[in-house]
């Protein structure tokens, strides 16, 4: 009886634990996912502004 309380025991602890790894190991993952995304549209939006800016900024220096 007491080997069969300690199994049931395990069992719970080994779940809590689990669940506590995969939901850091999913908030890890969802960081590190959005700082992919935030990095892509960061460039996207630097050659945009840049070709925006850059345009006006590369017709000056030739009439110079």
């Amino acid at each position: 009886m007491s080997r069969t309380v300690w199994t049931v025991i395990g069992v719970i602890v080994a779940v809590v634990i689990a669940w506590f790894l995969v939901d850091v190991l999913f908030s890890l993952l969802w960081f590190i996912g959005k700082l992919v995304i935030v990095a892509v549209v960061a460039v996207v939006v630097y050659f945009v502004l840049r070709s925006v800016f850059g345009r006006g900024d590369g017709q000056g220096s030739i009439e110079r």
